[in-house]
């Protein structure tokens, strides 16, 4: 029944809709607050310059990367990188997504709990996502005791990414929650412009929830594959 297994119908494909959903949610969202400029006209890498400065954090750069949707906090260098039109746009989605950025840094700096577990489930979650499905596979196809040993440490190994995704969602909402505290009470947007740039922030942390789901899914699929054999 491989690939087209049960596990596929029931989980995957279910899975990958609400990805669609989520990525054409994302970017609806982000193309109609691009087009409403800020009346601050203060650009992304300006904001994100400013509230750092303002919360301390005059270490943390801010730099530019030619990535489209690139923007990301790096804890290790202690920088954040935005795209061109989040760095050099005065748009409420670059303003928006600016300020996301900003609430991890804002988080690294205070040690923030979910974002300290999540930090260390980077390399796990990495060996998880590229070595378990490959030997998972072999088990599939060996058979035996030595098969499904192998697909139980497969499971393992999927098992600690999908936590890695579960543990992610908590630290992106509450950047998000930061980011929305900092653009109002900073003055940084009118009260009519914080709708926009929260519906920026809400559909991107939807893309998160799909993702988890996307791995919760393929792991429900390795389960049901793997109950097959006994």
């Amino acid at each position: 029944m491989w690939p087209l297994d049960q596990g596929f119908f029931l989980f995957v494909i279910p899975a990958m809709l609400f990805a669609m959903y989520a990525q054409s949610r994302m970017t609806s969202a982000y193309n109609r607050a691009f087009r409403i400029l800020a009346r601050t006209r203060l650009t992304g890498g300006q904001l994100a310059r400013r509230v750092l400065d303002d919360h301390g954090l005059g270490a943390v750069k801010v730099e530019r990367t030619d990535r489209h949707l690139g923007d990301h906090y790096d804890p290790r260098r202690r920088v954040i990188r935005l795209s061109p039109a989040v760095h050099d746009q005065p748009s409420l989605a670059a303003l928006g997504i600016a300020a996301h950025e900003v609430g991890h840094a804002i988080q690294h700096h205070t040690g923030y709990a979910a974002l300290v577990l999540r930090n260390g489930f980077v390399p796990i979650a990495q060996l998880g996502t590229n070595a378990a499905w490959p030997l998972f596979i072999v088990g599939l196809l060996v058979g035996a005791d030595t098969g499904i040993l192998l697909m139980n440490v497969a499971i393992l190994f999927f098992g600690a990414a999908v936590l890695f995704h579960v543990i992610t969602l908590p630290v992106e909402y509450n950047a998000s929650r930061r980011a929305m505290a900092v653009l109002q009470d900073g003055g940084y947007l009118r009260t009519e412009e914080l709708g926009p740039a929260r519906q920026v922030l809400d559909a991107a942390a939807l893309t998160y929830v799909a993702a988890a789901a996307a791995a919760m899914a393929n792991l429900a699929r390795m389960l049901l594959l793997r109950r097959s054999r006994d």
